[in-house]
This record gives structure tokens, C-alpha cells and sequence, in this order.
């Protein structure tokens, strides 16, 4: 979509998922602990969304809801989509 558009703003991060920009607070890679107590907490109250079709998770995509979003794509990967979409 481009800049004046009335739309979302919405990028892929795998598997036909698409995420909204205006959304998105962080891109983080999944390894740290309080990360993993991030997206524990998040599973218990029912706000993990899992986007990885059954792959290794390789980026955890935080929202400004509070939903945190799993992807199988690396976060460089995603970063670089949403860059890509802002030059546009």
C-alpha cells in the first residue's frame, strides 16, 4: 500500500500472515529469558498467536495489545519488510 492510502498498512511474516505496521512495538529473536517468560505469559492468557505453521520460531513480534506473534521467519527478515514498505 502506498503513503496516502486511507488502509492498514500490512506486511507478510510467513505463510500468508500479515501483521499491521501501526501495530507492531518490537521485532525480537526468541532466545533470551525474559523473552520466553514473555511468551509463557502470554500462552496462559490466551493472547500468543502462533504464525510459524509448525516451524522453529526464529522472531517473536510484539503488539501494542499485548498479543505477542511467533513467526518461523528470521527478524532481520521481517525488519527489512517493514523498511521495504516504508520506502514505498
Amino acid at each position: 500500500m502506498r503513503k496516502g492510502d486511507l488502509g492498514p498498512v500490512l506486511v507478510n511474516i510467513g505463510f500468508g500472515n500479515v501483521v499491521s505496521t501501526s501495530r507492531v512495538i518490537a521485532v525480537v529473536t526468541p532466545g533470551s529469558a525474559p523473552i520466553k517468560r514473555m511468551r509463557e505469559e502470554a500462552r496462559k492468557i490466551g493472547k500468543l498467536v502462533d504464525a510459524t505453521e509448525g516451524r522453529r520460531t526464529r522472531s517473536i513480534i510484539i503488539t501494542d495489545s499485548d498479543h505477542i506473534i511467533l513467526s518461523a521467519l528470521q527478524a532481520e527478515t521481517i525488519t527489512q519488510r517493514f523498511l521495504e514498505d516504508r520506502n514505498e
